[in-house]
């Protein structure tokens, strides 16, 4: 198999790339609309694809 691109990071993950805490990765979320959830039983995960991070990125660039 070929080398699989990762498409979607999950929601610490991406707190960690951003280097913001997962909290306000969460806050930024809920306000832009960014992310998606995926539910699995009772388990709810958020994850981003590298464009939103590109673009909380380039938001959180402003507020600073």
């Amino acid at each position: 198999m070929k080398d699989m691109e990762l498409r979607y990071v999950t929601q610490e993950r991406a707190a960690l790339l951003l280097g913001i805490p997962e909290n306000e990765l969460t806050r930024i979320s809920e306000e832009s609309g960014l992310g998606h959830k995926e539910r699995a039983g009772g388990h709810e995960e958020t994850f981003f694809t590298y464009q939103e991070l590109r673009q909380i990125c380039q938001m959180t660039q402003h507020v600073h």
